[in-house]
């Protein structure tokens, strides 16, 4: 059975079950604040288990893409390593919203494994919750009696709260789970053990495969439980695992999800697979990461040095390590592996081949930097330990090769035990984890729970008509965080405040009290379908009706770019082609940021046809066409635009401006003639075949134009009111270039006279030719000083100390053969000496210099030198 039919007979079955069948959401999240990917099928429900909206269809199932690499659930390093954990992996589900319970949730998991999959029962174990005195919950004797009438109660496990017992987070629904397991073992080896004694055991043959979660309780901030009013089912069963055992394989990368990838590296690496051990890890390795990658990519995810794009650059550094170590791999491969993918897992996945072209040159680009990364790492590498007094490596410098120039703490322990050093791993691991806990300490946050003042599901956002509002409080808790600190969020019955989502930030504005009392709203954002308002401070009385107000000059302005980008968005597929595609953006009140997918820098006039295609816009005095609820089939009908990444509902809302329709949800102005005016302050690229322009429009302008306006006065008045001052600084330029080149050359008269001077002072020194001295000359002069020395002498060891404007320099030079006879590291030299000038640099061993802001540090570092000769 492929893996493309095991897929479609989970859906079809529970689609006969009156399901209905759901596309899987994103895999990045975009407006969940808790969360940077999606870690579980239940994600995208979360609104429904949590009571904050009505399900349209009591019953769903899908398949959903997860990754799970960072807090509780972190499974990469244990990637590769066994043959059933992975980064990116697609769940399984079904689900009952307040429906359906742990009778029918059992009853059809058992059908659908053994009845339509045909899975042997005999290999089939099955848990239940024993009951957990710290929540004073008894065995869960329900699921217990249901699964006693199907299977034997030889086969029935009972699991502890770790394994048994499942949690949202650390508050909000949870439950009581039954989970099924699967013995795929040998007849031999069944007989020799029981497959019971190995569940919960990390057997790599006897594995969990569907976990059923019945949610029937909330966890509250005391931690104390109490009932959910509704009950849900929420089930999850692992695809490649199903596909394993379905396919008789004895591992989920032998199974026709991972086979393609694998046969394509061992055609690229010329390596095979199965061979030995260490490869195998590297294949298994790369073949689950260009998936978690890829998949991230095509969700609008790009490989960056903050949040989930670092999360995604270390998934991919990970494997470029592992083909760099392992396979022998010194330039880019992992890209050629997205073929594979998207031909394998398209159909169900058709963002995969949308965005091949995008995710193929990205990956490239990443690979042939980090490729870069690791060489640097090597030297520097080479250089701590030839530096080392002894045969252990210092775990601090180890962490400053990882965190400062991401080079893999496993690839340094590997190249220091090949060369005989050990790394103080304890110093490491000491190190990584101040690091983590400064991180964790900046992040943390703690919320109490909520207080329920009336029930409204409804809460409704009238902010597209209406800046001002009666509202009603809802609910209110308390947040505190390292960042914020004591912060409250309130959610109202309905509100004119916009929540930060489709990259616009959130409404700012103030809430009043009927006794005339402030309370300002200093952010809004969306968590769980619900609009949440962030306070410093609680109003004095919770109960009444407030006034809500929105500061209508952010917003007017914020409107202003939103607009604008829509602009922006058609400008750019009209000047530079159709395949222009946005690929992110930020609306603030001051600025927009617009990121797209192109091949190559715009050019002067191209951005010149962008600003005006815009500004025509804007002087056309296009009025807003906006239409709410419209079914998402007429609306793509219409031409309207839809971004990958994003996750549409059955209804969508259009915005049109002339011939730009769009699917959006923003705030935009009535007319764009309320812009006045568009004006591109920056473009450029943010990764291979992403571009980003940041543009400026309404006030913005204005005042962009009043700053150039004064520095043109003033640049006027410098030269002395010249009517061409273009004409003028152009002949400053030529002249001041004129006198460069005067000054260059009596800097190198001079230092040739030097260089005689120098060398009648050298002296005999450790078997070298030694001088450190103070010379008055820049750092390009020493340079060229030192290296025709070196052309001079033979074994010359010389370090030369400036001053230049309050700035110390240290440049080191070293002949090549007595960097070899001496085991002599230039760049290591200047770099000990630098903290006597209160600085630091770098640079080969043969030469490197040092830069520092301690001028009186000179003589101390010119006498400290010789001590490498002693």
């Amino acid at each position: 059975m492929t893996s493309q039919e095991v897929r479609n007979q989970f859906l079809n079955f529970f689609k006969e079950k009156n399901h209905k069948i759901v596309p899987s959401a994103p895999m990045v999240m975009k407006d969940d604040p808790t969360l940077m990917f999606t870690n579980a099928g239940m994600n995208q429900f979360k609104e429904y288990f949590l009571g904050n909206s009505v399900a349209k269809n009591k019953r769903l199932t899908d398949t959903q893409k997860c990754l799970r690499v960072s807090g509780k659930h972190n499974d990469l390093e244990e990637v590769g390593k066994d043959t059933y954990h992975h980064t990116m992996f697609e769940m399984l589900g079904n689900w009952s919203i307040g429906d359906y319970f742990k009778k029918e949730a059992i009853a059809w998991a058992w059908e659908l494994l053994t009845e339509v999959y045909k899975i042997d029962k005999d290999s089939l174990y099955v848990s239940v919750f024993e009951g957990s005195e710290e929540d004073g919950l008894p065995l869960d004797q329900e699921a217990y009696d249901l699964w006693k009438a199907i299977v034997p109660e030889n086969r029935i496990i009972k699991g502890n709260k770790k394994d048994n017992f499942w949690e949202m987070g650390d508050q909000g629904p949870c439950g009581p789970c039954s989970e099924i397991h699967v013995d795929i073992r040998s007849k031999e080896d069944k007989a020799k053990v029981d497959g019971a004694s190995l569940v919960n055991q990390d057997h790599p043959q006897v594995v969990e495969i569907w976990n059923l979660v019945f949610m029937q309780f909330n966890r509250k901030a005391n931690g104390s439980l109490e009932p959910l009013p509704e009950k849900h089912i929420d089930t999850g069963m692992g695809f490649e695992r199903l596909c394993m055992v379905l396919q008789g394989k004895q591992s989920n990368y032998d199974t026709d999800v991972f086979t393609p990838l694998i046969r394509e590296v061992e055609t690229i690496t010329g390596k095979k697979y199965g061979k030995d051990e260490e490869t195998d890890i590297a294949i298994r390795v790369i073949s689950d990461h260009v998936r978690a990658v890829a998949f991230s990519i095509a969700d609008g995810q790009l490989p960056s040095n903050t949040g989930a794009g670092y999360v995604i650059r270390r998934i991919l550094r990970r494997a470029i390590r592992y083909g760099f170590t392992f396979l022998d791999t010194n330039k880019p491969f992992i890209y050629r592996l997205v073929k594979a993918l998207s031909e394998q897992m398209g159909k169900a996945f058709p963002e995969l081949k949308e965005q091949h072209q995008l995710i193929e040159n990205v990956i490239k680009e990443e690979e042939s930097s980090f490729l870069s990364t690791l060489e640097q790492g090597l030297v520097l590498l080479d250089s701590v330990i030839k530096s080392s007094k002894d045969k252990t490596i210092a775990g601090d410098k180890a962490f400053e090769l990882y965190d400062t120039f991401g080079f893999p703490i496993d690839l340094t322990a590997l190249i220091l035990e090949e060369k005989g050093y050990r790394l103080d791993t304890e110093g490491f691991e000491k190190a990584l984890k101040a690091q983590k806990d400064r991180s964790r300490a900046a992040s943390e946050v703690s919320k109490d729970d909520w207080n329920i003042l009336m029930n409204d599901t409804e809460q409704e956002f009238i902010g597209y008509d209406s800046l001002e509002a009666s509202v009603k409080l809802v609910k209110y808790r308390k947040v505190t965080s390292k960042k914020e600190g004591d912060q409250y969020q309130l959610v109202f019955n309905l509100t004119p405040f916009y929540a930060e989502g489709g990259g616009q930030v959130g409404d700012k504005g103030y809430l009043e009290a009927p006794n005339g009392d402030v309370t300002y709203i200093v952010d809004t954002k969306r968590e769980n379908n619900e609009i949440v308002h962030f306070a410093k401070s609680l109003p004095k009385e919770v109960s009444g009706t407030f006034k809500a107000v929105v500061d209508e000059k952010q917003r007017w302005r914020t409107e202003c770019n939103h607009t604008a980008t829509h602009l922006l968005h058609q400008a750019l597929r009209e000047v530079l082609g159709a395949h222009v595609e946005q690929k992110g953006s930020a609306v603030h009140s001051k600025y927009l940021r617009f990121d797209f997918s192109h091949f190559s820098k715009l050019t002067t006039e191209e951005l010149r046809e962008v600003e005006n295609f815009v500004n025509a816009r804007i002087d056309g005095h296009l009025p807003l066409e906006e239409s709410r609820n419209v079914p998402m089939k007429e609306a793509m009908e219409q031409g309207a635009m839809a971004l990958f990444g994003e996750k549409y509902g059955d209804t969508v809302r259009t915005i049109r401006f002339g011939q730009s329709i769009e699917l959006c949800g923003g705030t935009h102005v009535k007319n764009t003639a309320d812009i006045w005016h568009f004006k591109i302050v920056s473009e450029g690229a943010v990764a291979a075949g992403i571009r980003r322009i940041e543009a400026i429009t309404s006030d913005a302008v204005k005042e962009f134009y009043f700053n150039n306006n004064r520095m043109l006065f003033e640049i006027k008045d410098m030269l002395k009111n010249s009517q061409d001052p273009v004409k003028s600084v152009a002949s400053l330029q030529e002249e001041n270039a004129a006198l460069k080149k005067q000054v260059e050359q009596l800097l190198k008269d001079k230092a040739k006279g030097l260089k005689n001077e120098l060398i009648a002072e050298l002296e005999d020194l450790g078997g070298a030719k030694f001088l450190a001295k103070k010379v008055d000359l820049d750092a390009g002069g020493i340079k060229d000083l030192a290296f025709e020395m070196g052309g001079q002498v033979d074994n010359l060891f010389l370090l030369l100390a400036s001053e230049n404007d309050g700035k110390a320099v240290l440049s080191c030079y070293i002949s090549k053969d007595l960097v070899a006879e001496k085991d002599l590291n230039a760049g290591t030299i200047v770099r000990e000496l630098g903290k006597y000038i209160q600085g630091g640099g770098g640079g080969q061993p043969f030469f490197a210099t040092a830069g520092g802001k301690n001028p009186a540090g000179i003589p101390e570092a010119l006498e400290k030198v010789k001590d490498y000769f002693k």
